[in-house]
């Protein structure tokens, strides 16, 4: 355990975040999310819930303010119904450390799994909630 950094935040995530450079991209991603297959690095969060991790990841992770939307989540496919509160919980979490934060883009499933399999990290959560990925883009560090 370390002082100040949540309990949430296993040796292997704070590793990798460390390790990331600007405008990298960090998948968190739900259960049943193709992660192992399609990602070049995998951290298991097995049981987290995403918007708990995100209340434990935004203290320490600087979202990319020379980009539109440094939140990127998917879109739903055609006829399938997308449930509001998942976004809105997942914000809440992050505007506590970040006040004002740009809208959240939303991208077709296959984009988002495009983008995920170059991601710096896919982060494998217990996240059950339908549509519940989300990818935050890191940015620099303030002095």
């Amino acid at each position: 355990m370390l002082k100040g950094i949540s309990p949430l935040i296993s040796p292997d995530l704070l590793n990798v975040m460390a390790r990331m450079g600007h405008g990298d991209e960090l998948v968190l991603a739900d259960a049943h999310f193709p992660g192992e297959s399609i990602a070049k690095r995998v951290v298991r969060a097995d049981g987290l819930r995403i918007a708990d991790l995100l209340e434990a990841i935004m203290p320490l992770f600087e979202l990319d303010s020379y980009v539109p939307h440094p939140l990127i989540m998917m879109e739903p496919v055609p006829g399938d119904s997308l449930d509001p509160g998942v976004e809105i919980s997942y914000l809440e979490r992050i505007m506590k450390e970040v006040p004002v934060v740009p809208p959240v883009k939303r991208i077709d499933r296959f984009a988002f799994y495009e983008r995920a399999a170059k991601a710096f990290a896919v982060v494998m959560t217990g996240e059950i909630a339908k549509y519940g990925n989300i990818i935050l883009i890191k940015g620099v560090t303030p002095m």
